[in-house]
């Protein structure tokens, strides 16, 4: 749940892992059989046992120099030799109403494997007071005020400092790295590098995930400034004080200090990650000059390290193990080096592991598809290698809402059945194609892989201000005629281009998608979806007409090549 006590849709941790969560606690609270005992339903009884003997655990309060509380715990090994010192890592916590207990499923490990550790509720979040400032600059003062009292403590080394953070909590550490020059490494999982990109792409504001956001976090709950920055981007006033207030909490801003400092960044993310821009975090981790990996999974935000956070295997939270003994000299892990590459899944496949060292290695060379006229006797256009076409017009219909093609139909939720290999298909014939535009390949003749980025152009004449598209990418099975979502990417248009013939240039989300023979590639380029704008059938109906002028001809640039 959140702050306010509501859902949490992000980290949905269920009845079993909240019941854990909570016996994990009592255990550490108070370690005796009893307490203890309860664990062996999970399995963990001996290693808890084994934790009381060797380690001891706390709940503390830091006040800050303004007075807030911050809710924290604290886990350090026991029987130190005299004048040892420990490696430390800093877990704020991330957005979900237990705080920072989402980590005590971590704690046991980290310790084990020779580590001081902290974890924190930031401020405003489950039971820290204060206001929640969106890892604002009094977040990021927090930070340093709690290294500050860690340091303080018998056998934290100074020297040896990592953040290890989930979400909200790894946009927490990344951001206190930045301005903090003794935290040597950084792990985020689901992170975000660019708050502005996340929240308005091609001028289209997320707003699905705001609105999600700003319930967690509980709005009564923010700060003056976040509830200004709330009602002007629902307003859709997206004036200096928003980019400015987004500018602030995105690491990208600082990318010259990571590098100066060589910090070492862990960043996970997920191909349909809906809360945060992934072409932004795939930007900053490619312009990072330091010791860096980048891990990409199927799914949505928070699903792959959701089991690590309970104390299961996850990829996410294994890498960070790793990243930190590597680093700062711990034992969490397994014992391998980490590889400073990028990691990815392929879609479907959770199982999955490709390794390359750079994004540049990783990403295929595209293909262009141009988007030309119907053939003949068929009512949709192609997407078809060869020459461009122009002089083609399609007009769709913008109503307020669109067809029933979206970007997901639960956040989060429809990224956890891709995991478990259940993805969302949509019947593609019943597409009104009054409202959106499709364009289709050929089936393929062999299996192939869209592995890497795409570019879409396309010439549009809106006829009313703020007018959007929004084209997806389909797998189309031609035998069913039912089709799984590849990826997507939004445009909005200005006042200034009403009633003119625009050209727009975009690029979509990155993919790994395996694509088997005799689907087809299917685009449709759609005027709404719930994700990007409030539904409403108060909209003036208006046109938007998409072409193909001559010199501008409107094409599909898709990493797809044929697998071995």
């Amino acid at each position: 749940m959140s702050a306010d006590g509501t859902t949490n849709v992000f980290f949905a941790f269920d009845d079993s892992d909240l019941a854990r969560i909570d016996a994990i606690r009592e255990a550490l609270l108070d370690p005796s059989p009893r307490r203890i005992g309860r664990l062996d339903q999970w399995g963990l009884a001996d290693d808890y046992e084994i934790y009381a003997e060797t380690a001891r655990y706390a709940e503390v309060s830091l006040t800050m120099a303004d007075g807030t509380v911050l809710d924290a715990s604290l886990s350090v090994p026991k029987d130190l030799a005299p004048g040892q010192r420990l490696p430390t890592v800093v877990l704020p916590a991330p957005l979900t109403g237990i705080g920072h207990r989402a980590y005590l499923g971590m704690l046991a490990r980290w310790t084990r494997g020779g580590y001081a550790v902290l974890a924190y509720s930031q401020r405003g979040l489950a039971k820290s007071t204060g206001e929640i400032h969106v890892a604002g600059p009094q977040d990021v003062a927090d930070a340093t005020e709690v290294i500050d009292w860690l340091v303080r403590q018998d056998a934290v080394d100074a020297d040896r400092i990592g953040f290890f953070g989930a979400s909200y909590g790894a946009g927490t550490s990344l951001l206190a790295a930045a301005r903090d020059p003794r935290i040597k490494a950084v792990a985020g999982t689901s992170a975000w590098a660019d708050l502005f990109a996340s929240l308005y792409e091609n001028g289209t504001r997320h707003l699905a995930a705001f609105e999600a956001l700003v319930k967690l976090f509980g709005e009564d709950r923010c700060s003056p400034e976040f509830r200004e920055v709330i009602q002007k981007i629902r307003a859709d006033t997206i004036d200096d004080e928003v980019r400015d207030f987004a500018r602030v909490r995105s690491p990208r801003t600082y990318l010259d200090r990571y590098n100066d400092a060589g910090t070492a960044v862990l960043l996970t993310t997920a191909w349909h990650e809906t809360i945060f821009s992934v072409p932004a975090v795939i930007d900053f981790h490619n312009s990072l000059t330091g010791p860096k990996q980048l891990l990409v999974q199927v799914g949505d935000h928070g699903n792959s390290e959701l089991p690590g956070l309970v104390g299961l295997t996850a990829k996410p939270t294994d890498m960070a193990y790793r990243w930190m003994d590597h680093h700062l000299g711990g034992t969490a892990g397994d014992g391998e080096t980490p590889r400073h590459d990028i990691r990815t899944e392929a879609m479907f496949q959770p199982l999955s592991d490709f390794r390359h060292a750079t994004w540049s290695d990783y990403a295929l060379p595209k293909k262009r598809f141009h988007l030309t006229d119907a053939a003949d006797g068929r009512s949709d256009g192609q997407l078809a290698e060869g020459a461009p076409q122009a002089g083609w017009t399609r007009s769709v219909k913008a109503t307020g809402k669109g067809t029933d093609i979206v970007v997901a139909p639960k956040l989060v939720q429809t990224g956890l059945s891709e995991r478990l290999g259940l993805p969302h298909s949509y019947r593609t014939a019943e597409i009104d194609r009054g409202l959106a535009a499709v364009f289709t390949t050929a089936p393929l003749q062999r299996a192939s892989l869209v592995q890497g980025d795409l570019e879409l152009r396309v010439t549009v004449t809106p006829q009313r201000a703020d007018a959007t598209i929004v084209a997806y990418l389909l797998e189309h099975n031609p035998g069913t005629n039912r089709a799984n979502i590849i990826t997507h990417a939004p445009y909005t248009f200005t006042a200034e281009q009403v009633g003119k013939a625009t050209t727009v240039t975009f690029p979509l989300q990155p993919a790994h998608y395996p694509v088997q023979k005799g689907r087809q590639l299917q685009l449709v380029i759609d005027t709404h979806d719930p994700f990007f704008a409030y539904d409403t059938t108060t909209t003036p109906v208006s046109t938007i007409d998409i072409t193909s002028p001559k010199g501008t001809e409107s094409y599909l640039d898709i990493p797809l090549h044929p697998t071995s």
